[in-house]
């Protein structure tokens, strides 16, 4: 089973520069724990939402809005990809990311093509 650990982060926490060394470090050796242990698939830190741009689809017509996003309560600081045998495992593995205080981490399944309707499944071309 594939997961997506999330780190969201207060809109400006980014705006204000990197997070503190200690901190980074922490999320570093996090990264490589995982990656050791052979659960790690991929993951990264995001760069500030003000270097971001936002589409969004209003009345039908696309808008596309360029960063900082102000209007957000949230922002994605970064994100990990994992693979593990259980959703208790994937919540494990988080409980171990170094968070700053007040910190925050959303666990969430990676839809597999079997978790979707016959119908909608992606039929190999092999």
């Amino acid at each position: 089973m594939r997961f997506m650990i999330l780190l969201p982060a207060p809109p400006d926490a980014l705006e204000k520069g990197p997070p503190a060394t200690e901190l980074v470090m922490a999320m570093r050796k996090f990264s490589d724990d995982m990656r050791k242990a052979g659960v790690l698939l991929g993951g990264e830190g995001l760069d500030r939402s003000s270097k971001g741009t936002r589409l969004r689809v209003s009345g039908g017509q696309r808008v596309i809005t360029d960063g900082p996003s102000t209007e957000a309560k949230e922002v994605l600081a970064g994100f990990w990809i994992i693979q593990v045998k259980s959703k208790d495992e994937a919540v494990e593995w988080a409980t171990r990311c170094p968070l700053p205080e007040d910190g925050l981490i959303e666990i969430r399944q990676v839809f597999e093509n079997s978790d979707f309707p016959q119908e909608l499944q992606l039929i190999d071309e092999k």
